[in-house]
């Protein structure tokens, strides 16, 4: 079997990890994390959602004050639109589609992750009504961190929150206008007029930002124990370098170098990367220009850029003089006790850059401990992926949906509360919390995609729902993510000559990715009946093969199989037993047991005649399912 294997189905999820000689499948891991991105949507859902359990929500946000602030992301497990994060979280998908569009377009994936970015810069677009006014936050987070409610049935403060000149906040608006500039070079290949519109709100943006400067939670109190922002400096050099890459225009770049003392940028030596802290990437976005031999005049203060940007990757690689990144026993990079996979997914994505923009310079990373060469950067960044992925002490994915072992009881209202579409009642604030929070069962909805918090210092980690700290996802962790699984699995795995490649994108609309519907087929159906080992039970299952195609010398399955009750009475509590497994599978909820799957929370009972299914990927032999206990 060759180290390199993607498959392509008809399946919702449409890249499968299959055990190969390759350690991971990152093109399966990047779909899954486009599907997070649907997962948050906030708003009116568009007819081609692909994560059915969510439904229209915050349909009325803006209205009390007569804006439009319909959109946008929720920005972890809860239902407020912080901007801050939202509005990184968009510069760091725009950033992957501009370093990494083969890889990401070579995937078939541009159209979703183009989505992605537009469903926040849409938003933005319309919190950004006036020159001089951003509206930054909808949903209150003390009212809204109160309950425990779903999307659609949310009865918390929609209040939104501005600023204005009165009101300043340089940090929050600095950061919107480097997600618009970025945006704008993302989309500029296929949607001209949209870019030129994202790039006109960046630019007043940044001087709204620059002009009437404050730290945005001085304005916003309500976000302070949410996301406090540290300052605003880091931000004005980051949109201002954002707007020269995105315009050449050299009043930007004089901006970053007459302030590069003043703000930070150039005095800052820092170990992080994050929605707060933009230095790291200013820095080695700014690196880049010296490297193309682009600095002229500036080239003396862009070399001072450079040493802040080589501080940051040598103390990752553990190269800095003793000056390091601390790690974990099992050599992930520890930030903070919340959400510390965060800062691991924005370092890495850096290393990841950083390695292409020396590896084109012909150059080399020289750090206090020795002088590094490029593919030990990207290599350091795969193995923070790989451990996000299962090699870690735990042996566990931290991405939702992927591999056979990840959290199941994600801190996440929705995902934690059955569907609309299944439960059409609504669930009460505290009804939430009595019902659904404290259940000791997994999620009814996988959130596939979803990067928790991860775990401690030492590698530890509690799959608890009421550990946030740990198993909550959150849209700025994930954001580097799209980017950086495009670059290791071409780079690693490559991808196969047959693999189909996404349709152009049309330059006067939208792109707008598109799926075979799941139930369509042009291949062939084999069928066959196979009751369990034990003739007595109740239960029949029925095996379908409903799609094929082959990779190389390979050939491979999509399995439909069907469980029917057989018998005259009901069955609940059914457990399945799924052995020789290599690939994916959708439609039952693993537990904690291994090879042990149950069925969804909302399929408690299966009456007389009843039937559900289940659906797999396989290379090889079917997988072997067998009834293990029911009641």
């Amino acid at each position: 079997m060759k180290n390199s294997l993607f498959l392509i189905t008809l399946l919702l999820l449409g890249i499968v990890r299959l055990e190969a000689g390759a350690d991971f499948n990152y093109g399966d891991a990047l779909d899954k994390s486009l599907m997070f991105f649907e997962a948050q949507r906030s708003g009116k859902l568009p007819f081609d959602q692909r994560v059915k359990w969510r439904s229209d929500s915050g349909l009325r946000d803006g209205l009390a004050q007569g804006v439009d602030l319909v959109g946008g992301y929720y920005d972890a497990g809860d239902h407020v639109k912080f901007g801050l994060p939202m509005a990184f979280t968009t510069t760091m998908l725009s950033w992957g589609v501009i370093d990494f569009r083969k890889e990401i377009t070579n995937l078939d994936q541009m159209g979703y992750t183009l989505w992605a970015i537009r469903w926040a810069t849409d938003y933005f677009i319309k919190a950004h009504p006036q020159p001089n006014v951003l509206w930054a936050q909808v949903g209150n987070g003390d009212s809204d961190h109160y309950c425990w409610e779903r999307a659609e049935d949310m009865t918390t403060s929609r209040a939104a929150y501005k600023l204005d000149e009165n009101h300043p906040g340089s940090d929050l608006a600095g950061e919107t206008a480097a997600a618009l500039a970025a945006a704008s070079i993302a989309f500029q290949p296929y949607n001209s007029s949209y870019s030129s519109l994202l790039l006109f709100h960046a630019k007043q943006l940044f001087t709204f930002a620059d002009r009437f400067r404050g730290i945005y939670d001085d304005s916003i109190t309500n976000a302070k124990q949410f996301y406090i922002s540290s300052g605003y400096s880091d931000e004005l050099l980051w949109a201002a370098a954002w707007l020269y890459r995105a315009t050449n225009e050299d009043y930007y770049l004089k901006y970053v170098v007459d302030n590069a003392v003043y703000m930070g940028g150039t005095g800052w030596a820092v170990k992080e990367f994050s929605w707060d802290n933009k230095y790291a990437g200013l820095q080695i976005l700014l690196t880049k220009i010296l490297l193309e031999g682009r600095g002229g005049a500036y080239t003396s203060i862009l070399h001072q850029y450079q040493a802040k940007a080589d501080y940051f990757a040598c103390a990752s690689l553990q190269k800095n003089g003793g000056y390091n990144a601390p790690l974990t026993p099992g050599g992930l990079l520890y930030v903070r006790e919340w959400n510390n996979m965060q800062y691991v997914t924005s370092a890495a994505f850096l290393l990841a850059v950083y390695s292409d923009y020396l590896t084109a310079a012909n150059t080399k990373l020289t750090c206090p401990d020795g002088q590094v060469q490029p593919q030990e950067l990207l290599n350091f960044a795969k193995s923070q992926v790989d451990y996000i992925l299962g090699k870690n002490p735990k042996s566990i994915s931290y991405l939702v949906g992927y591999g056979p072992k990840y959290p199941i009881h994600v801190h996440h209202r929705g995902s934690s509360i059955a569907s609309v579409f299944n439960l059409h009642s609504p669930v009460g604030c505290v009804q939430g919390f009595d019902s659904w929070y404290r259940r000791p069962e997994a999620n009814p909805n996988v959130i596939y995609g979803a990067l928790v918090g991860g775990p401690d210092k030492n590698d530890d980690f509690s799959d608890d729902r009421s550990n946030y700290e740990e198993t909550e996802p959150t849209i700025s962790a994930s954001g580097p993510l799209v980017g950086l699984f495009s670059k290791l699995q071409i780079t690693f795995n490559g991808i196969p000559s047959s693999y189909h490649r996404e349709s152009p994108i049309s330059h006067q609309k939208t792109p707008t990715p598109t799926m075979p519907s799941p139930t369509s087929s042009t291949y062939s159906h084999h069928e066959t009946q196979q009751p369990n080992d034990n003739s007595e039970t109740p239960v029949k299952f029925v095996h379908s093969i409903t799609n094929t195609w082959n990779i190389g010398h390979e050939t491979y399955y999509r399995h439909k199989v069907i469980i029917k009750n057989t018998s005259k009475k009901q069955i609940t509590s059914l457990k399945l037993g799924i052995q020789d497994l290599k690939g994916s599978l959708w439609g039952l909820s693993p537990t904690h047991e291994k090879n042990t799957y149950e069925l969804p929370e909302w399929i408690k009972v299966l009456r007389p005649g009843e039937q559900c299914s289940f659906v797999y990927i396989q290379g090889g032999p079917q997988a072997k399912v067998s009834i293990l206990s029911y009641h």
